[in-house]
């Protein structure tokens, strides 16, 4: 094939695939404004005569009398519609707007109409790139206007999936995103430090690690629970991340220093270490990561990347201790928790025995 001829045929799969992509978006973004019509005019009449499931099923099985082979109009999917349009009616930026005829447009007995967000150009394109499926479960669990916006832009920039969009809201994202101790504010550039701030959290979720004693509990099982589950553990961490190992050497002096596990940040172009520590958190943790930090940035660290960045993973800390650890430290350091598998809420505590107790009961 002569060189003009890729050049056309390059042209074309470009051209075809840029098509597909808008094609593609045009066709989500019809169905959720079908989608947001169906579900206000069902939450309409329910209000208004006092719909019940019966009759959501017989509108479903009507539907499919008068469009035969007609799919994703079950009552379940009626009903998520009623949900996703309940929902999103809070939101005063979403409004009827007068009778037009669209692209979008909802059919009622007199005339046609559209009902569509009247957001920001910038926020309306992340809307419509989200599926009805990842839309219906923001819908359900969030808990505000503002946490389903932050989700969804999320979706969006990042593409999640919709396993991954269950696991943000298990780990309660929306509420510890940005809200790590840190002090990437003196440590890096202003640019970076902002994007750091966004790529870790205060608490994270490690309901894969089952450990059936906690007094047998160490950094090293915790660790290698967390390399057993990896996959797990990096939908915790969130997009960008990459891993490198666990128990990274580094050599300095001739004497070999081992880092827990150690990751790459495409979005900071950095690398991040994690240390595990099994308690309380405690003020030499920080300068042990402040030397690993520097070796890193000396020896392993390439010419284009930013300032490497660690993060301490305690099972409790107190932030007066940790607010005065860090002062003086030139590292890019955070000091974030984490939760297990074992961990019961308080209320449930007094009414369970005690692993002791367990053990005398079993023999």
């Amino acid at each position: 094939m002569s060189n003009l001829n890729k050049h056309i045929i390059k042209e074309l799969k470009d051209t075809i695939l840029k098509s597909r992509y808008r094609a593609a978006k045009s066709v989500n973004k019809a169905l959720v404004d079908l989608y947001f019509n169906i579900g206000n005019k069902i939450s309409t009449n329910t209000k208004a005569m006092a719909w019940g499931s019966k009759v959501l099923e017989q509108i479903a099985t009507e539907l499919q009398n008068e469009l035969p082979g007609l799919k994703g109009f079950s009552a379940t999917n009626l009903k998520r519609m009623e949900a996703f349009y309940d929902f999103w009616s809070h939101d005063p930026s979403i409004n009827q707007i007068s009778p037009t005829v669209s692209d979008e447009i909802q059919i009622t007995d007199n005339h046609v109409n559209t009902i569509r967000p009247t957001m920001s150009d910038e926020f309306k394109k992340h809307f419509y790139s989200v599926s009805f499926s990842h839309h219906y479960l923001i819908a359900s669990k969030s808990k505000s206007i503002e946490e389903a916006r932050f989700y969804i832009k999320k979706i969006s920039i990042y593409f999640w999936s919709y396993r991954n969009l269950q696991n943000h809201f298990k780990n309660r994202l929306f509420e510890k995103e940005g809200t790590l101790f840190n002090n990437f504010d003196t440590a890096l550039d202003t640019e970076i430090s902002n994007k750091a701030i966004q790529s870790f959290k205060d608490e994270y979720l490690l309901d894969f690690i089952n450990i059936e004693d906690p007094d047998e509990e160490n950094e090293r099982l915790i660790e290698s629970e967390i390399v057993r589950n990896l996959k797990k553990f990096m939908l915790n961490l969130g997009n960008d991340f990459a891993f490198i190992g666990n128990q990274h050497r580094v050599i300095v002096a001739e004497k070999e220093y081992f880092i827990d596990l150690l990751f790459y940040n495409r979005k900071l172009q950095a690398l991040v270490a994690f240390e595990l520590k099994k308690g309380e958190f405690k003020p030499e943790y920080l300068g042990k990561m402040n030397f690993y930090l520097s070796a890193l940035d000396d020896l392993v660290k390439q010419a284009h990347e930013k300032p490497s960045i660690g993060i301490i993973l305690c099972k409790e800390k107190n932030n007066k201790i940790v607010e005065y650890s860090f002062r003086s430290f030139n590292k890019a350091m955070g000091v974030a928790t984490y939760k297990t598998s074992i961990d019961l809420p308080e209320h449930l505590k007094n009414d369970l025995p005690d692993v002791e107790t367990l053990k005398k009961l079993m023999g």
